[in-house]
């Protein structure tokens, strides 16, 4: 009766059997902690046995203001071992300098990163050495590119000119509640859809279609998420039976496949009938030909795993970020005032040279029109030292090294960066560090200030810093400046706005507000 039982269930008897022991004094553990940490104000306790375990676990649902609170009463850099059923080596650190000796130094992501992660397979962000450097010099290549850029722009634009304020307008007209986050999140899969692969999926309308490929997106990086968190065995043993969140990613990974699949054919297919693009996929197939080494393999798994990685990166991270940035605006509007003064004073500049569209509303900008506001970029970059749409990051330790403020690193050790709480140290920006002030970014002569950019690290740093950072400043302002300058936008009474323990920083309950048409 047993030899006819799943192989599978073998594999489960034994793993519970070897860990049984620990597994009883584990739950004893957790229970007597429970009890006693309703007692306890502690922001991290190390337990014997489950270490940080139960602290972490107690925080998890505010784990983003927790790493702000380690920082602040524990120390910048903190080294955790896990439990030791479930062993992990962890050194948390929020510590500038260093996070720029990480950064230059160019530890690599590792190889439980890549296990983590295998959905991109050996898309740029998974890779590490020659595969990287190669990767990273056809990206900036690509990124470089004066066709490109151009592109860029105008497919944003043309987004935000068809889609989005239409939309809205019909919105203010209806005096609806909508979820900004959510249209933001529309708007910015078909901006990085049409960039990459040269296709509107026209998720952005007035009906809010349903689309499975972003759905599956959505899916998938909730399930990387627990990846991150959770012991590597624990995830493991779900994928292996392909139940909980495991099972949610199988199911996602065949629509991301599917569709993908389907993105490439039809560019290739356009290639061939002679049909030029300026689109990155465009880009990426002609390096494909002219590159005959390993580190560019044929076929189109290369394209899936660039094109899904820098949809990843492309459609979450610049709808958060414009998402934080207007629930801003709704609690400083006096900031958002000297943004529309800078709009208006553009607009005044232009209006001898648009060609017979001096009265056409909304009015929509072009990214030249933007290059020099001061303000706006002010204002963008203090939205993101608070929000960061990417709150930590990872990097594995390969040899044995020692940081900037003495922490002895080991083989083995995994490094998390909070990006969410190097924003908000005192040490670094001062006692108003909690609060939203644009004017730090500027200078006395009206200029923008260099020095925190040297403290900023949104887009990572050194070798591995954003290759699309002035892609994603330039759709986030194009965006920002056709919204405020035509749109009033507000925040839902009652509403509490709070970060989503997540890889990517959404809103916990998205962005509910009114919009109504500005009166000039």
């Amino acid at each position: 009766m047993i030899m006819e039982l799943h192989p599978a269930l073998h594999m489960l008897g034994y793993y519970l059997i070897k860990i049984w022991p620990e597994v009883c004094l584990a739950v004893f553990c957790i229970i007597i902690i429970w009890s006693y940490s309703k007692h306890r104000n502690e922001v991290l306790v190390f337990w014997p046995i489950l270490d940080c375990l139960p602290s972490i676990l107690k925080n998890r649902h505010r784990i983003h203001d927790w790493t702000v609170e380690l920082a602040n009463s524990v120390g910048n850099t903190i080294i955790g071992k896990g439990p030791f059923f479930a062993p992990l080596r962890l050194v948390y650190t929020c510590d500038s300098l260093n996070v720029e000796y990480i950064a230059k130094t160019n530890f690599p992501k590792g190889a439980e990163h890549y296990e983590i992660m295998d959905v991109i397979g050996n898309g740029i962000f998974n890779v590490d050495y020659q595969h990287w450097q190669a990767q990273r010099k056809m990206a900036n290549k690509t990124f470089m590119s004066k066709e490109f850029r151009s592109y860029a722009a105008k497919t944003t634009r043309e987004v935000v000119e068809d889609s989005l304020l239409p939309l809205l307008s019909q919105v203010a007209i209806q005096s609806s509640v909508v979820d900004l986050e959510d249209i933001f999140l529309r708007l910015t899969f078909d901006s990085v859809c049409m960039v990459l692969f040269g296709r509107n999926p026209n998720c952005l309308s007035i009906d809010f279609p349903y689309n499975e490929l972003a759905r599956a997106i959505d899916d998938m990086a909730e399930v990387l998420t627990y990846r991150h968190v959770l012991p590597s065995s624990w995830w493991k043993l779900c994928r292996w039976f392909m139940i909980g969140p495991e099972k949610k990613f199988i199911e996602a990974r065949k629509i991301i496949d599917r569709s993908l699949e389907s993105y490439i054919l039809m560019k290739k297919d356009d290639l061939h009938k002679g049909e030029q693009g300026n689109d990155m996929i465009t880009s990426f197939i002609q390096h494909q030909e002219m590159d005959n080494s390993d580190l560019f393999p044929k076929g189109n798994a290369f394209l899936r795993d660039n094109g899904l990685s820098f949809l990843f990166a492309g459609k979450d991270s610049s709808s958060t970020a414009l998402a934080w940035f207007f629930w801003l605006m709704t609690r400083n509007r006096s900031v958002e005032a000297n943004i529309i003064e800078e709009l208006c004073h553009v607009r005044e500049k232009n209006k001898d040279t648009d060609d017979g569209l001096k009265e056409k509303i909304p009015y929509v900008f072009t990214a030249e029109d933007l290059k020099g506001l001061v303000y706006l970029h002010a204002s963008l970059c203090e939205s993101l030292r608070l929000y960061p749409p990417v709150p930590a990051t990872y990097r594995g330790v390969e040899k044995e090294d020692v940081l900037p403020d003495g922490t002895t690193l080991k083989p083995g050790m995994k490094i998390l960066i909070s990006m969410y709480a190097l924003g908000r140290m005192e040490s670094i920006w001062g006692k108003d560090c909690l609060e939203y002030r644009p004017e730090r970014w500027i200078d006395e002569n009206g200029k923008l200030n260099p020095v925190p950019l040297t403290k900023f690290f949104p887009f990572f740093a050194g070798p591995r810093n954003c290759v699309g950072k002035d892609l994603a400043f330039t759709q986030m302002k194009l965006v920002i400046a056709a919204v405020l300058f035509n749109f009033h936008v507000e925040l839902l009474e009652g509403e509490v706005i709070r970060p989503k323990p997540s890889m990517v920083l959404h809103m916990q309950n998205g962005l509910k507000v009114r919009i109504k048409k500005r009166i000039a």
